[in-house]
């Protein structure tokens, strides 16, 4: 460590640093946050525990509070050790839906290609097997590069130019080699995004297939809507992460348009899910209406025992 100062915390420089732009960025944050929890919640209390909307409330979560409490406040501090715990929550929650994400693909080419075999396939057992798999893949995947970094030293400066603790601004703190963790990086992040990418692209091009062959048009229009709540998630939550992690950006022009897009990744993404999925399940919509209708009953019900 020579003469180096020992860092035990970060700047997070955030989103910009106009400071009249401070106020409008934190009730825009604020306001995306909410629905998304709000969102995801719904889907929760209306479907018994909807894997992927709990995934999605804890994603946000990650990032968001820290956030809004640094621009509510001006103190744009982080512990090393909070930003640990943020970065390792962060990329291994996002593993994890990428596996989630190729899980429901594969459930759905059972659903369109082998609809007789359906409920033999995807039992009760294999879907609890294939769901806690990819929660466990998707920490071992991350956990060991992110003690790895943490591990190094970080001796000054502490500035990080990202409105969370992301990996690549990360490593240019770090003064010590860092091309093992780099390559180790590289290998995981293509790994699990680009892996798991193939498998839903393989699934949905044989669920295509089957249904440019199906001779009703119908049934291929069902079947088409089966699917795009999934193709639009997919669409959405791959490409922002593509961009980041596959293609890195280099400099300050770079580093702007990463956090761009990690805001759509982090904000946007995760608010339009609830509705791209709600809005496309019948069933959600069933059980909605049910709800309501029975709120309203029990309004109703009430008034008239006050009335008399």
């Amino acid at each position: 460590m020579g003469n180096h100062t020992v860092v035990t915390e970060f700047v997070l420089l955030g989103l910009s640093d106009a400071c009249e732009l401070q106020g409008l960025i934190f009730l825009g944050l604020l306001l995306t946050h909410l629905l998304t929890l709000l969102g995801n919640l719904l889907i929760v209390g209306i479907a018994l525990m909807h894997g992927s909307a709990v995934l999605e409330t804890w994603f946000t979560s990650v990032i968001f509070p820290k956030m809004l409490t640094n621009i509510l406040t001006g103190d744009k501090t982080i512990s090393v050790p909070g930003c640990f715990l943020q970065s390792f929550l962060y990329f291994f929650l996002g593993t994890t839906e990428f596996f989630l994400l190729a899980v429901m693909s594969f459930d759905r080419y059972v659903a369109i290609c082998n609809p007789l075999r359906y409920a033999t396939i995807m039992s009760k057992r294999t879907c609890v097997q294939l769901v806690l798999c990819s929660w466990v893949a998707g920490f071992l995947l991350i956990i060991f590069p992110s003690f790895i970094t943490f591990r190094q030293p970080f001796c000054g400066p502490n500035v990080i130019n990202h409105f969370f603790c992301d990996n690549f601004p990360l490593l240019e703190l770090i003064c010590a080699d860092t091309s093992v963790i780099e390559l180790l990086g590289f290998i995981v992040a293509n790994f699990s995004l680009l892996g798991t990418l193939s498998v839903t692209a393989t699934c949905y091009g044989h669920i295509l297939h089957t249904i440019l062959h199906v001779p009703s048009a119908k049934e291929r229009q069902k079947a088409f809507s089966t699917c795009s709540s999934h193709i639009a998630a997919v669409s959405l939550f791959y490409g922002s992460c593509i961009f980041m992690y596959v293609r890195s950006g280099k400099g300050n022009e770079g580093e702007d348009k990463n956090k761009v897009v990690a805001l759509l990744n982090t904000a946007v993404t995760p608010v339009l899910n609830p509705f791209i999925y709600t809005l496309r399940n019948k069933q959600v919509k069933k059980i909605l209406n049910r709800n309501i209708l029975m709120i309203n009953f029990r309004n109703k019900t009430y008034m008239d025992k006050l009335m008399r």
